[in-house]
């Protein structure tokens, strides 16, 4: 029987390929739980206070292209300060570098020498990375500050941001629009409401557990467990005004 053959080639790319889009996935998740979690909380205090489709669909999309827009300038901005912050200190390492070479050195050496090099192993050590000054700056990015360069496009992650929102965050108003086009056509929106947020959440989780790489029962679990208590305080709060007033 001839041996299965592996690509080694296929699995590389494969590795470069989640590893590359495996940032974006996670923000997509997270938009795509905040924007579950939210309009479904709209949804169910909404259904508590016994009110309209029509007004049910009127909060849920200004809570949709709301919440959804600064969650995404949020996300936009932080990805862009941690670029910026690191672009700062960059610039203050290659003007050690090039001002303060000696100490800099000296450093990279006291860095490596923890690390259990020494003798002629450490003095090769610290001429290869002080032979060239990207790597140099790199090493005392990484080594000395504890900073990583991300390449992740702040203006990418905000789009994904509100790109996951909004489409995830649609599932729960899906059925108040069917029945506002279609009046009368179905009998218990919210209770297929609940339904198919709950299908989200289960997707949702599933992808949460690949991008932090936990069990898949106990994400969706805890996605779910989130999305009801929400629901259920919503619900609650609706109902309460809704006798009250």
């Amino acid at each position: 029987m001839s041996k299965p053959i592996h690509n080694e080639d296929t699995i590389h790319s494969g590795s470069k390929f989640w590893s590359k889009w495996n940032e974006y996935i996670g923000e997509f998740v997270y938009g795509g739980i905040d924007g579950s979690v939210t309009t479904f909380a709209v949804v169910a205090g909404a259904a508590g206070a016994n009110l309209d489709s029509s007004i049910v669909i009127i909060l849920g999309f200004a809570n949709l292209i709301a919440d959804g827009f600064a969650m995404s300038v949020g996300s936009y901005l932080s990805n862009k300060s941690e670029l910026e912050r690191y672009a700062k200190h960059e610039q203050i390492e290659y003007w050690e570098v090039d001002n303060l070479p000696e100490k800099e050195q000296e450093e990279v050496r006291e860095i490596y020498a923890a690390k259990g090099f020494e003798g002629e192993l450490l003095d090769k050590v610290v001429d290869v990375i002080t032979a060239d000054k990207k790597r140099w700056v790199d090493v005392m990015m990484k080594e000395e500050l504890g900073m990583i360069k991300e390449e992740k496009s702040p203006l990418a992650m905000g789009s994904v941001t509100f790109l996951s929102f909004i489409l995830v965050g649609f599932i729960p108003l899906l059925v108040y629009v069917i029945d506002y086009v279609s009046p009368n056509s179905i009998d218990s929106p919210f209770q297929i409401s609940i339904l198919l947020t709950s299908l989200g959440f289960v997707a949702i989780g599933w992808l949460k557990s690949i991008v932090n790489q936990t069990k898949v029962l106990k994400s969706i679990w805890e996605t779910l467990f989130l999305g009801a208590i929400a629901a259920g305080l919503s619900y609650l709060v609706g109902d309460l005004l809704e006798k009250l007033f």
